[in-house]
């Protein structure tokens, strides 16, 4: 019995040591080692089992997680393995902003309505560049007036600032700037076929070509409305231009003529459509001359009709007889439209004939051809005007006739 109960004495010294020992050897880890071994806990290996240690396995020493700093950090570690706080949080979407709870939804509405809003400013701040470049246009537009006004000059080729409207002025100026384009469009296009440019990038060169040309007659369709007689008479062009100028244009049947010539080879299919089309076109402007000669027939018999005696009973006659001619005067600007419709379809039936790069070289051909037009007219403004009778000659007119008679061809032209 005595055996025994030193036995027993030994037993519960032993254990009392275990355990007080126990507690200050935990103390002592490192918060590296808990680390590990809450890593370890995490991934257990097969074949055993985790073990999972709260705070409750410490209740038997109140003191000793206030008192422990590193068991402090081991509840902090641990924390994440439970599951809790801002962790289920952010497993859900959400996120911290500012100190309050933000979702996935939520940012993602925020982050469209802050790409919205910079769109929006972008737009308003190209609006408002736009504006500007409007308003100094329109300034410079009005000097250019004010000082052919102050000159006596007209852009339009008149003789006087009250015989031209301000739309046919303003025209002119928006003609000669759809010339500078046209000249750099062309240039970029003959560089294009010298570099041999695939046919995707040769096309929209080719297609800007095109909406360059739809830009002009729209040009011509809102000065039509307003003054038609600036459009007909040709004023806008150079002198050599006018002469082959048909309803204030070319005519679209002597064009193609000119730009068969151009564009061999064609095959077989486009020779067809090419014919087809100048032939359609021959019948429209042969259907539109006829019209507008008998429209000037009318007009005429109307300002002839009556007595052209004004003085006495025949005015109220007369004041009828111009309301009539305005009347027929205003289907000069449905001719007109006419013409210049036939011409911008010819050219868009004429592209989707060709292929790329024949239709590179149909607008080359084109802008050359009224290029060369221009160069004659300066070539003939600038000509040499000798005179063919000289002011300090006392000859007899008879001399003088016979000197005009034999003269003129070796003069006149000496220049060239």
């Amino acid at each position: 019995m005595a055996e025994q109960g030193n036995s027993q004495s030994v037993g519960s010294t032993t254990d009392s040591s275990s355990a007080q020992n126990t507690m200050p050897q935990m103390e002592l880890v490192s918060p590296a080692s808990i680390r590990a071994s809450s890593e370890q806990q995490q991934q257990p290996q097969p074949g055993q089992e985790v073990m999972m240690v709260t705070t409750d396995d410490y209740s038997y020493k109140p003191g000793l997680a206030a008192a422990s700093p590193s068991f402090q950090q081991h509840q902090l570690q641990q924390q994440p393995l439970h599951g809790g706080g801002d962790h289920d949080k952010r497993k859900l979407g959400s996120t911290r902003k500012e100190g309050k709870l933000v979702d996935a939804k939520t940012e993602r509405r925020l982050a469209q309505n802050r790409e919205a809003a910079r769109k929006s400013r972008l737009r308003k701040k190209a609006y408002v560049q736009n504006l500007e470049t409007s308003r100094v246009r329109l300034q410079q537009i009005e000097q250019e007036l004010q000082r052919a006004r102050s000159q006596g000059l007209l852009l339009g080729g008149c003789s006087a600032a009250g015989d031209t409207s301000s739309g046919a002025a303003v025209f002119d100026m928006e003609y000669a700037r759809w010339l500078d384009d046209d000249s750099k469009r062309l240039t970029e296009l003959r560089g294009g076929l010298q570099a041999h440019l695939l046919d995707t990038n040769l096309g929209l060169i080719v297609e800007e070509c095109m909406q360059h040309y739809d830009e002009l007659f729209q040009l011509k369709a809102s000065l039509a409305r307003s003054d038609v007689f600036h459009l007909l008479t040709g004023t806008w062009a150079t002198p050599a231009e006018r002469c082959f100028l048909w309803m204030g244009g070319f005519r679209p049947s002597d064009l193609l003529k000119i730009l068969i010539q151009q564009l061999d080879p064609l095959t077989e299919q486009q020779m067809l459509g090419i014919y087809n089309l100048q032939q359609s076109s021959e019948q429209a402007e042969e259907a539109l001359g006829q019209g507008l000669q008998q429209l000037h027939q009318s007009l005429a018999d109307t300002v002839a009709a009556g007595t052209l005696n004004n003085d006495g009973p025949g005015v109220p006659n007369y004041m009828s007889l111009m309301a009539i001619a305005l009347d027929k005067l205003a289907n000069l600007e449905s001719f007109y439209q006419q013409a210049d419709n036939l011409r911008q379809q010819t050219l868009h039936q004429l592209h989707r004939i060709l292929t790329t790069r024949q239709a590179a070289r149909c607008f080359l051909s084109i802008g050359e051809y009224y290029r060369r037009l221009r160069a004659l007219s300066n070539l003939w403004s600038s000509r040499p005007c000798e005179s063919f009778i000289g002011t300090e000659s006392v000859s007899p007119p008879g001399t003088e006739l016979q000197t005009m008679h034999h003269q003129p061809q070796q003069n006149q032209y000496s220049g060239f």
